[in-house]
């Protein structure tokens, strides 16, 4: 594999590579980026992975070949702005004694800081308000004018970047500095990445998700909330809040509540949902959309009668693309955007109301990577663990839109053969049967007692989790976790640390997730993992591929399953010591004609159908 990208490296081509777990193929692109001589820029699919690579994998190298011009960036929200802790510092905005304290964490620390990750504060709860107020998003950003310019955190993490070979972000950080450069076209100062040669992305199956995210548009009441307070907090500081100023923000206030609360809402109250009808709703509510609109021309009025004030023009500027993001959203007509609707909790508890996102999406995003990304870099690589169907690349490929590339399978060298087996329960009904949350209770409780614990049960809805969890918690002796009890990492840490535990998860756990040895001795997944057809993107895509004259059963759903599936079974066998058992109850793996794709792309492992035969693996131990 090392061969393969350092000869594309070389001769500026492309790469699709899927190196099976245990490969060892974060060094095989490590070393071959790090003598080209050119910058490669390395992108993952999460900061888990992020971190293991700058922490593991590139102290491990420099033990051997000296030091190395290696940096590592995150998103801008990682990041504190001092220029916002000193204007609160003057003008503080902060609700009761957990903010003050947080505040004051925060002052103390950023004398010593030589980052301003905020990742070096344990004591800083994940959903922090506080940081949310003192966080360096490019939004509210000064940039060259701001006085505290030099020694501004996000500066000088660019000035690493430009002095770096190797530079380390993650997708989402990636996309977004895509997303930004392609919208300012040739700003000097936009984006934070430096010009590189190359870009290597692992984990590269969450590429189509990520790209579509970035390339769309989202609005929510929470943006304009921002908005209001950022202007009245810099304003306030500067003695410069008019009376104007202030009756615009409070109008701008109430005006998004009225838009936002309007806005159709699911039967559930929350979740996703198609917003197709906006001609309707325009019809219906134009009055509340045009007041909205008034509104944010009435505050950049205000805003450009601001003068000696170095944030009003940022201010203003925030202002107009809120304006010109409501215009698109509610009146553009992209036949490759889908248009749809987000409610979520806003807080733990139900009095703290819901928050609404307007969101456009790319329905296709391969033609903006084939542009953006394939034809802009000399040579881009593509690797994961689960990357083919049926052993090929057309899937991704076609997805991703990349056209002209070299392509290369490494098989991991786990004998899969000897260290699973995957159990297929006989006579399961079929997961759209009545019985069948009964009968999958039935044989879960029965492997588990075979394994002694010791498992993930991984589900493909919250409500199927959470369901199987409640009914087994007092039939089981062993310790049952639940996901969204506590954070994942804290929540993975108990797993290992606890002797038989079970862990109960959904999407987040079925990749990303690494624990070797007997803790995990075996996986559960209740159904084939395809996407929810109702989900406005995924009903989007299926559309546009069947307008296109093709099988979105066969060419989008199958395949993106697939990938799934591999992911939530590549779990279990994560060394060459790992021994356990996989179990599907989803017995369309047998019955369907589409069974045969999935049996076909995974790993080889031994496959029985006899409960028998898992007694005796276990017994093995």
């Amino acid at each position: 594999m090392a061969q393969a990208v350092e000869r594309a490296l070389k001769e500026h081509k492309h790469l699709i590579v899927e190196a099976g777990t245990g490969t060892g193929k974060t060094l095989a692109y490590l070393l071959p980026a790090l003598r080209t001589g050119q910058r490669s820029i390395i992108s993952t699919g999460t900061k888990n992975l992020q971190e293991q690579l700058f922490f593991k994998d590139v102290p491990f190298l420099e033990s051997l070949l000296g030091p190395l011009r290696v940096c590592y960036m995150k998103g801008r929200a990682n990041y504190l702005c001092r220029h916002k802790l000193y204007a609160l510092r003057d003008q503080p905005i902060l609700n009761g004694l957990e903010e003050i304290e947080q505040y004051r964490a925060i002052a103390e620390w950023e004398k010593t800081t030589e980052t301003g990750d905020r990742a070096e504060i344990d004591s800083l709860p994940e959903t922090s308000a506080v940081w949310a107020k003192l966080d360096a998003r490019s939004d509210a950003c000064l940039g060259q004018s701001c006085p505290n310019y030099e020694r501004c955190f996000i500066t000088e993490m660019r000035r690493k970047a430009a002095e770096s070979d190797v530079v380390i972000v993650n997708h989402h950080l990636f996309f977004a500095d895509l997303a930004i450069k392609r919208q300012a076209k040739a700003a000097p100062d936009a984006g934070v990445l430096p010009e590189a040669a190359a870009v290597i992305f692992d984990e590269a199956h969450e590429l189509e998700d990520v790209a579509s995210s970035y390339f769309g548009i989202s609005l929510s009441n929470v943006r304009f909330e921002e908005l209001a307070r950022d202007l009245e907090t810099m304003l306030r500081a500067k003695q410069a809040l008019s009376s104007g100023l202030q009756s615009a923000s409070q109008l701008l206030r109430e005006r998004s509540r009225m838009f936002f609360g309007a806005l159709p809402m699911s039967a559930h109250g929350e979740g996703r949902m198609q917003f197709g009808n906006r001609e309707e709703f325009l019809e219906t509510q134009g009055d509340l959309y045009i007041a909205l609109l008034n509104s944010l021309h009435r505050m950049e009025g205000e805003l450009e009668h601001v003068r000696g004030v170095e944030e009003a023009p940022g201010l203003k500027k925030r202002t107009t693309d809120i304006r010109e993001h409501l215009k698109f959203l509610m009146e553009a007509d992209d036949r490759n955007t889908v248009f749809w609707l987000e409610r979520r909790n806003a807080g733990r508890t139900r009095e703290a109301g819901r928050n609404t996102y307007l969101q456009a999406t790319p329905i296709d995003v391969s033609q903006l990577l084939s542009e953006l990304l394939f034809e802009n870099f000399p040579s881009v690589i593509l690797t994961s663990a689960t990357l083919t169907v049926q052993g090929g690349f057309e899937h991704i490929r076609k997805r991703v839109g990349m056209q002209d590339a070299r392509e290369l399978v490494v098989p991991s060298h786990f004998k899969y053969g000897e260290q699973a087996l995957l159990y297929l329960p006989p006579e399961m009904p079929d997961p759209r049967d009545a019985t069948f949350q009964d009968q999958a209770i039935k044989q879960i409780r029965r492997v588990l007692e075979l394994s002694e614990g010791r498992a993930f049960c991984l589900f493909t809805s919250y409500q199927q989790m959470r369901d199987v969890y409640e009914r087994l918690l007092m039939e089981l002796p062993y310790p049952l976790l639940l996901q969204g009890t506590a954070p994942r990492k804290a929540l993975l840490e108990e797993f290992r640390a606890t002797p038989n535990a079970v862990l109960f998860g959904t999407s987040s756990f079925w990749q990303g997730v690494d624990v070797q040895g007997e803790a995990l001795s075996c996986v559960i997944i209740d159904r084939l993992p395809f996407a929810v057809p109702t989900d406005p993107v995924v009903q989007a895509r299926m559309r546009a591929i069947e307008d296109g004259g093709g099988s979105p059963f066969f060419e989008y759903q199958v395949p993106s399953a697939v990938i799934t599936l591999k992911q939530g079974f590549g779990r279990l066998i994560r060394s060459l010591e790992d021994r356990g058992v996989l179990v599907l109850l989803d017995p369309r793996i047998q019955r369907q004609r589409y069974g045969r794709i999935f049996l076909d792309s995974l790993p080889p492992y031994r496959v029985t159908q006899d409960i028998t035969a898992v007694s005796e693996f276990f017994a093995e131990d």
